[in-house]
């Protein structure tokens, strides 16, 4: 779908590079300029220098080594964003202009680039200069308040959503300015703040709270529900139920053969109700691996919760080759809709250089 756009992206660690894969997977050409040092997730401490995050994320990407405080690379830099439709960068505020090569300097030598700076606050604002993470991010957005344990207390996920959220924010921005140019001839420039991309996630939470005072958005969605909960299967693994529907309610009762429970559809989780003290036994009477059968025979939202090693042969990811093995390597693919990346790895440090610094000088016809 994008075949033919190029993309510079300066950024590192993980929500620039998750917003260039998702452009790579959809047919762009991406160029990875690093520094002299390189991407810090390329020999990130948190895998013992395995360097997993960084080829998750730069497959199917060139690189390029350019010392950017260097008048000469800057020069260079420079030249690849006249020759690119994107241009994606992840600095604090102020630092790419101070380096030469900001908005401003891009449309001098690319009138109609698409400039996207990803950081975690925005290019504005009180707390645009201040440095964040992920944790903070979740944090300020509200989206932590949701995820608490039974003591109250916000549990940590073990999963950086805010990072990847930020990666999806900004490839959607980079797409309908690229929409825009092509309608209108016009480039654009994107101030996309990760905390911005999560507080939309917030819009019924927030809808909710300012009009009822219910600080957990939709109420029957709040672990409330005997229809709309997580049990505990014979194993001590979990399955999601999720039969708010009437239909799928009966489905699930008839199945099971306890018909008598269908008046209890929206009756409450609560050990004072017999129905959600049968239910409970009933996933406790059977394993995981049967109750895994169950969900695929019977249409009633039944989900396992699936740990990270069992996604990949799940039936669903076979189905739809949302995850592709290479040289014992497991990658997932960011759009059903990507192109086959069974030959494509993350590129070595530096691997393109000469061959790109040759073309934009002009030693490359």
């Amino acid at each position: 779908m994008l075949e033919g756009i190029r993309v510079i992206d300066f950024s590192q660690y993980l929500p620039g590079p998750h917003t260039t894969l998702r452009l790579a997977d959809l047919g762009a050409e991406i160029i990875k300029v690093e520094s002299p040092y390189g991407d810090p997730a390329r020999n990130s401490l948190d895998d013992n220098g395995a360097g997993y995050v960084f080829l998750a994320q730069n497959r199917k990407k060139k690189s390029i080594v350019l010392n950017l405080k260097d008048k000469k690379d800057q020069e260079l830099a420079l030249k690849l964003i006249a020759e690119a439709d994107v241009v994606l960068e992840s600095f604090r505020p102020g630092v790419i202009d101070r380096l030469g090569i900001g908005y401003d300097e891009a449309v001098k030598v690319k009138k109609d680039i698409i400039y996207c700076s990803l950081t975690g606050y925005g290019q504005t604002g009180r707390m645009s200069h201040l440095g964040g993470h992920d944790l903070n991010y979740l944090s300020l957005s509200g989206m932590l308040s949701q995820l608490k344990d039974k003591d109250g207390r916000p549990v940590q996920p073990s999963n950086t959503i805010a990072d990847f959220i930020g990666g999806i924010s900004a490839s959607e921005s980079i797409l309908a300015a690229l929409v825009k140019r092509f309608k209108t001839g016009e480039g654009s420039y994107i101030d996309l703040s990760i905390t911005d991309s999560l507080v939309p996630l917030m819009s019924n939470h927030v809808m909710i709270a300012n009009a009822t005072g219910e600080e957990h958005g939709v109420d029957k969605l709040n672990n409330k529900l005997v229809c709309y909960y997580l049990y505990e299967t014979s194993d001590h693994r979990f399955v999601s139920l999720g039969a708010l529907e009437p239909k799928f309610w009966q489905n699930f009762c008839k199945a099971v053969g306890k018909e008598a429970w269908v008046p209890a559809h929206l009756s409450l989780a609560e050990e004072s109700n017999p129905t959600f003290e049968e239910l409970k036994a009933l996933f406790a009477s059977r394993t995981f691996a049967e109750w895994c059968k169950f969900s695929l025979e019977i249409d009633c939202c039944l989900a396992p919760v699936l740990e990270t090693s069992e996604i990949v042969n799940h039936p669903l990811m076979k189905d739809r080759g949302l995850i592709v093995k290479t040289e014992d390597l497991c990658y997932t693919l960011t759009n059903y809709h990507a192109l086959d990346i069974s030959a494509e790895t993350a590129p070595e440090f530096g691997e393109h250089t000469e061959q790109i610094i040759s073309h934009i000088e002009g030693k490359v016809k």
